[in-house]
């Protein structure tokens, strides 16, 4: 491709939104899909950059980097070295386009914008606290013995880099991973239940900007806005190295016996690590997932409620709709509850109040904790502070 002109761009973005709309349709993206939107994104940038087009104005800028990010958030950046190939071009753009120069800021550990700590409304729907272990438990045992249900190991992440030279508290430090452009995919809503729930791209720092200023200028409230259950690692590779992974993830259990369809990640690594970002109030429902769980608290503290699998029937799941796609980009509603297990109002599911409160557990997660639970345990999340949390599925 020497030269570019308007008819070439067009069919570029005709292949980009033919992709997109298969992949936006498919139960399960073919890969043929995934790799199409994945190129033709890298190839639509590169556009802009050859003759005739000899200056870039910063909007085109801005526009190519947030189609580059697209191609990693949407496709993975499918393909052999086209992640690094994206990086590296997101890179270029914003020094050669966007004026983003070499800089080394000075990160206080002790820079947060974080709201000050408010009291925890404890809810009565569970009988039992997590169990918290004093000393992580050897290799061995895990395996054996604590694999088998839920555990906090306190303080066990406190030497992470997150938390010390490269502290996730410091905004400053958060806005320097991006730079210009940057987009990433956030829910809308507190509650992905809600009707008026819903998904859309944002940029990177205008996200950062809700956490500190969550109201209107006159105090009216704004829609609750969360990254979460994103591999926010794969757009920032810094991040990554800012997180020192368990070695209880390769530890080779086998399927528990309330669940032996149980397989692994189907990735090398049989490990998915995704990124949990938002304000005081988010919550993730009551519900289950196919795997192990490690789950760290990096910034803030964050409730959680576990429940064993034995009570599924009591849970009143939500029938997911028969056009629902399970693709990846919307929950899964058929895992999940209807019933709010953070209030203490459960009327209406009286089997819940009876089975499934007797067998629940309740815990507050502090900075540097984690925990652990098996899959398929029943398990919600509430944040009660801005909280920045990482999961480690295996």
């Amino acid at each position: 491709m020497a030269s570019t002109d308007g008819s070439s761009l067009s069919k570029l973005d005709a292949l980009i939104d033919g992709a997109y709309q298969q992949l936006s349709s498919s139960k399960t993206p073919v890969l043929c899909w995934r790799r199409l939107y994945t190129d033709a994104c890298i190839w639509r940038t590169l556009a802009e950059f050859l003759p005739p087009h000899t200056e870039v104005p910063s909007s085109i800028a801005l526009t190519c980097v947030a189609r580059l990010d697209r191609a990693i958030i949407v496709a993975g950046a499918c393909g052999q070295g086209r992640l690094e190939l994206i990086h590296e071009l997101i890179s270029l753009i914003q020094v050669i386009s966007l004026g983003l120069g070499p800089s080394s800021p000075n990160f206080s550990a002790q820079e947060h914008d974080l709201v000050p700590k408010s009291e925890i409304a404890f809810p009565q729907t569970y009988r039992r606290t997590v169990p918290r272990l004093e000393t992580p438990p050897p290799f061995a045992s895990f395996v054996s013995k604590y694999s088998k249900g839920p555990f906090i190991i306190p303080a066990y992440i406190e030497d992470w880099p997150a938390m010390n030279e490269h502290p996730w508290k410091s905004m400053e430090y958060l806005r320097s991973l991006g730079g210009p452009g940057r987009i990433v995919p956030v829910e809308v809503g507190a509650d992905y239940r809600r009707d008026d729930w819903t998904q859309e791209m944002m940029g990177w720092d205008d996200f950062l900007s809700s956490m500190t200023t969550p109201d209107g200028p006159n105090g009216e409230r704004k829609p609750v806005l969360y990254l979460a259950q994103h591999n926010l690692f794969s757009q920032f590779p810094a991040l990554r190295e800012d997180v020192i992974i368990p070695d209880y993830v390769y530890a080779p259990l086998p399927p528990p016996e309330t669940y032996p369809m149980y397989v692994p990640p189907g990735n090398r690594e049989q490990l998915v690590v995704n990124a949990w970002l938002g304000p005081k109030g988010t919550i993730s429902p009551a519900h289950i997932d196919p795997f192990y769980n490690f789950f760290a608290q990096v910034v803030g503290r964050k409730s959680v409620w576990l429940a064993p699998p034995t009570v599924s029937p009591n849970m009143y799941p939500i029938p997911p709709p028969a056009s629902q796609a399970s693709n990846g980009v919307s929950p899964s509603l058929g895992n999940t509850s209807r019933v709010d297990v953070f209030s203490n109002y459960q009327e209406e599911f009286p089997l819940f109040q009876q089975y499934v409160a007797p067998e629940a557990m309740f815990a507050v997660l502090e900075p540097g904790d984690l925990l652990f639970f098996p899959p398929r345990w029943w398990h919600a999340m509430r944040s009660e502070d801005t909280s920045f949390s990482v999961t480690m599925w295996f």
